[in-house]
């Protein structure tokens, strides 16, 4: 069984479009994807909880 893809924060930076200090601001107020704090202190995005969260935020372009 393989495990989940987990993305470092540059690689979920670049896939949002956002800079380091907008996803901090972001987590501050509670939004933001699920972060997972490696021991070493690194931290990872699972590919799934990215994919769950742009899908729960999706808005239909009018």
């Amino acid at each position: 069984m393989s495990r989940p893809k987990m993305l470092k924060l540059p690689e979920v930076l670049a896939e949002l479009g956002m800079s380091r200090a907008a996803f901090y601001r972001m987590r501050a107020r509670s939004q933001g994807p699920r972060l997972i704090k490696l021991p070493n202190g690194q931290l990872r995005v699972r590919r799934s909880d990215l994919d769950a969260w742009l899908s729960g935020h999706e808005e239909l372009a009018a």
